[in-house]
C-alpha cells in the first residue's frame, strides 16, 4: 500500500498557504495532520475549510512538530523569515516545501540549504507559475529544440497587488491600514514587488535558458510616496550572449488570472531558430520558427499528475526518485536568487553591478 504522507502547514504570512493545504487535502496519499501560526485568527478559515479538529491547530511550532510528526512541512513565512523558519523546522527531520521566493537574500538561501543538508531532508521552493500549462508547454517545446538555443527571456509579472486577493484568489479591497499592517509593505520584512515577484522572472527565465548565469544586472524601481517599498521594478540582465529583462508590477490594471492586463503578464522567449510567447493562464502559445516565420498558435498541453501542483510533484519525487521540475531545484532557484539580490542592490545603489555570489 502507498504511504500516507503526513503534512503540516506552518506560518500563514503568505495567503498561498490556503491553496497548498487544499492541494494536500485533494491528494489521495496525503493528509493534513496540523496547521500552526502564532496568530490563531489567521488559521480560522483553514481549520473550517479542511475540517480540522482543535487538536490539529497549534500556535507553537515545536508542539506542532513534536506531537504530529509530519513527513513534509509547508512553510509560508514572510520573505525575510524564510531562513529563520527553516532553521526552526529542519532539526525535526521533515522535508520542506517553501513558498516562493527562495529567501530574502542569497546568504539566507545558502544557510537554508546547509540547515537541510545536516538532516538529510529535501528542501524545495514552490513557484506557483510553474504549474501553469503555458510554462510547461513552452519548456517542452524548448527541450524538443523547436526554437534552437534560448538566448533571451523577456518577462512581465505581477497583479493588482498582494492584498487584493486571499487563498484561491478570493478578491478583497485593501485599505491603507491593511498595507501598513502587512509584511508585504514592510522593508524590514522583505516586502516590495521586486522581492515578491522578480524571482518568477529570474528563476523561470533561468530554467528556460538551461541554467545559464548572467554577468551583471541593472535595475531601477519606483519610489512610491508614503510607502517603504517599491510597487514596480525593471531589471536588465546581461549574459555573455545577450540581454534579457524582467519587470515586476503591483498595480496592473487587472489580475492575469481573470483578465490579462496590458502589457500582458508572462514570458517571451527568443532562441536561435524561433520565438515563443507564453502568457500566464492563456490556452495557446504564439510560436515563430524559421519554417513558419509568420507565426502560429500552439495549444497548451493538458497538465497531468504529477505536474499539476507542488504537493503531488514533491510526493511523486519522494516516492519514485523522479527528477524535480527545474524551478523547484535549489540549483535553478539559487541562480534566480543571485539575480534578485543583484537587482535589489543595483536599484538601491542606482548602478549596474556584477552578479553577486
Amino acid at each position: 500500500m502507498s504511504k500516507k504522507w503526513r503534512i503540516a502547514g506552518i506560518n500563514f504570512d503568505h495567503f498561498h498557504m490556503g491553496d497548498l493545504l487544499r492541494q494536500t487535502s485533494e491528494h489521495p496519499n496525503a493528509e493534513i495532520v496540523a496547521i500552526c501560526d502564532e496568530q490563531p485568527e489567521r488559521m480560522v478559515d483553514a481549520a473550517r475549510n479542511f475540517s480540522l479538529t482543535p487538536a490539529q491547530v497549534f500556535t507553537d511550532h515545536r508542539a506542532c512538530l513534536e506531537q504530529t510528526k509530519p513527513d513534509i512541512v509547508i512553510l509560508c513565512p514572510a520573505a525575510s523569515k524564510h531562513g529563520e523558519w527553516v532553521e526552526k523546522v529542519a532539526p525535526f527531520g521533515t522535508h520542506i516545501i517553501m513558498e516562493k521566493p527562495f529567501a530574502g537574500s542569497l546568504a539566507e538561501a545558502d544557510a537554508m540549504v546547509v540547515a537541510m543538508q545536516l538532516h538529510g531532508k529535501l528542501l524545495t521552493v514552490n513557484w506557483p507559475l510553474v504549474w501553469d500549462a503555458a510554462q510547461q508547454t513552452a519548456h517542452r517545446l524548448i527541450e524538443e529544440g523547436l526554437i534552437g538555443e534560448v538566448l533571451e527571456f523577456h518577462h512581465h509579472g505581477g497583479n493588482r497587488g498582494p492584498l487584493y486577493h486571499g487563498a484561491d484568489k478570493i478578491e478583497k479591497e485593501p485599505s491603507a491600514a491593511d498595507k501598513a499592517a502587512s509584511w508585504f509593505y514592510s522593508a524590514a520584512q522583505g516586502g516590495g514587488s521586486l522581492l515578491d515577484y522578480m524571482g518568477y522572472g529570474t528563476t523561470l527565465g533561468t530554467w528556460h535558458l538551461g541554467g545559464k548565469s548572467p554577468l551583471e544586472v541593472t535595475c531601477v524601481w519606483d519610489e512610491p510616496q508614503g510607502l517603504e517599498v517599491d510597487e514596480h521594478a525593471v531589471a536588465i540582465i546581461r549574459y555573455s550572449f545577450g540581454l534579457s529583462k524582467t519587470e515586476t508590477r503591483w498595480g496592473t490594471f487587472t489580475d492575469p488570472w481573470t483578465h490579462q492586463p496590458q502589457p500582458k503578464c508572462g514570458f517571451v522567449l527568443k532562441g536561435t531558430d524561433g520565438t515563443i510567447s507564453c502568457y500566464d493562464y492563456e490556452k495557446t502559445l504564439r510560436v515563430q520558427t524559421r519554417a513558419r516565420p509568420e507565426g502560429y498558435e500552439a495549444p497548451v498541453d493538458e497538465v497531468k499528475a504529477p505536474n499539476r501542483n507542488p504537493v503531488e510533484h514533491v510526493i511523486h519525487h519522494l516516492e519514485t526518485g523522479a527528477p524535480l521540475i527545474g524551478p523547484l531545484t535549489l540549483e535553478i532557484s539559487r541562480i534566480g536568487q543571485q539575480i534578485v539580490d543583484t537587482a535589489f542592490k543595483s536599484a538601491k545603489e542606482k548602478r549596474t553591478l556584477p552578479l553577486v555570489g
